[in-house]
């Protein structure tokens, strides 16, 4: 009753089904699942993902332990890489802003499958898989110590959905955290999905908790847009098809429910839940933008430099981290949506950084694209979790 209670909270104030959206509507019918996992091969000495002409693609750090996320600290040159089944944040300095990094180093460590980093003023927070962790850090802090936990959150789930994302409001009094569902369409139970599915928004000090959004299976990336809107990139259900369900990214309403784990993409609904919540399949959402069935799109940055050519400033990149769930290999890649001056997408998702699959025929990649981010200076890191490697593309 919990969960129910929940969602109804939500969806009061946003009962209203977004329209216009680059959908690429109609679904096809739910077929038989298959699936086929990858390899990662790696890559050799001189090879790299391939960017569009004018752009160049170098290695900004290797030898990672299963990198996952990227931050870049809002006011100096600091990256911070979140090395997440190490238990590890590793920072990396550029003192003379010279692009290349000096020191590299580990800030902290023995955590629980760190993932998403914030800093706001003099603080820095963590989200670990259950709990988000608040440290002190003034200018010239070395290393994380003594951090408090400020937020429990539920732990563990289906396929992997641990990771816990964190972005703070626009005016820095608030932050968003993304949880992921604890299953694939809630066969465990809907108790068991309590404060799951969703993005939630708690103060500073991880009290006056919301639920932001609701409905959404795996919400990872997070950002906003030029218009300041919050956007995420959503990971959709398994085991309806090779073409089902279009993984997403789309705009946050607040109070907006997005249709998990009874429909998918607006009205469509789920055959396993069939006629359970009629209700909530009429309420959900449509997302904006389809991004390609099982693709695990993860990673979601929004360019808002001046150094790519202007097709691509405000347009989003989209870490698609790659399928299992899917007869062929799918993903692997970064995509790139166009976006107007007025924070709306223009047009379908298009392929950025490709090159990630070696042999499509046997299920080889040399790596798997996932968290991106975007430089001070313009450019843009891509973790690649499976190689070790993360990947800096700049414009020529």
């Amino acid at each position: 009753m919990q969960f129910l209670t929940v969602f109804l909270v939500s969806l009061a104030v946003s009962p209203v089904v977004h329209a216009g959206s680059l959908d690429g509507l109609p679904l096809p019918k739910p077929s038989t699942p298959k699936s086929h996992f990858s390899s990662v091969i790696g890559w050799k000495t001189g090879e790299k993902p391939m960017a569009p002409k004018g752009f160049t693609v170098t290695r900004f750090a290797e030898n990672l332990k299963e990198p996952r996320w990227v931050y870049m600290d809002p006011s100096s040159s600091d990256v911070f890489v979140a090395e997440s089944k190490e238990g590890r944040i590793t920072r990396f300095r550029d003192t003379n802003k010279d692009g290349v990094y000096e020191t590299r180093e580990p800030i902290a460590e023995k955590l629980d499958r760190p993932f998403g980093m914030a800093i706001v003023n003099d603080t820095f927070y963590v989200a670990e898989q259950d709990a988000v962790l608040r440290y002190a850090y003034p200018k010239g802090t070395a290393k994380l110590t003594g951090g408090t936990k400020i937020l429990s959150l539920p732990a563990g789930g289906y396929n992997n959905h641990w990771t816990r994302n964190l972005l703070a409001s626009k005016d820095g009094s608030r932050l968003f955290v993304s949880v992921g569902s604890g299953s694939n369409v809630g066969e465990h139970g809907l108790d068991n999905e309590i404060r799951r599915a969703n993005i939630l928004s708690v103060d500073l000090n991880g009290k006056d908790e919301k639920i932001f959004a609701s409905g959404l299976r795996n919400p990872v990336g997070m950002d906003f847009a030029s218009d300041g809107r919050l956007w995420t990139a959503v990971n959709e259900r398994d085991n309806l098809g090779d073409d089902l369900v279009p993984d997403y990214l789309t705009s946050v309403r607040e109070g907006g429910f997005y249709g998990w784990p009874f429909a998918y993409f607006g009205q469509h609904e789920d055959p396993r839940l069939k006629g359970e919540r009629p209700d909530l399949v009429a309420k959900a959402i449509v997302p904006d933008v389809a991004l390609g069935s099982h693709t695990a799109s993860l990673g979601l940055a929004f360019y808002h430099g001046q150094k790519f050519p202007a097709r691509y400033r405000g347009g989003a990149f989209i870490g698609q981290h790659g399928s299992w769930n899917n007869s062929k290999l799918v993903g692997y890649a970064v995509k790139f949506v166009p976006f107007d001056a007025a924070g709306k997408p223009t047009g379908k998702p298009e392929d950025f950084l490709t090159g990630f699959i070696a042999d499509a025929g046997k299920y080889k990649v040399h790596g798997r694209p996932v968290g991106v981010s975007m430089m001070h200076d313009g450019s843009l890191l891509v973790v690649d979790d499976g190689a070790d490697i993360i990947w800096q593309v700049r414009a020529n």
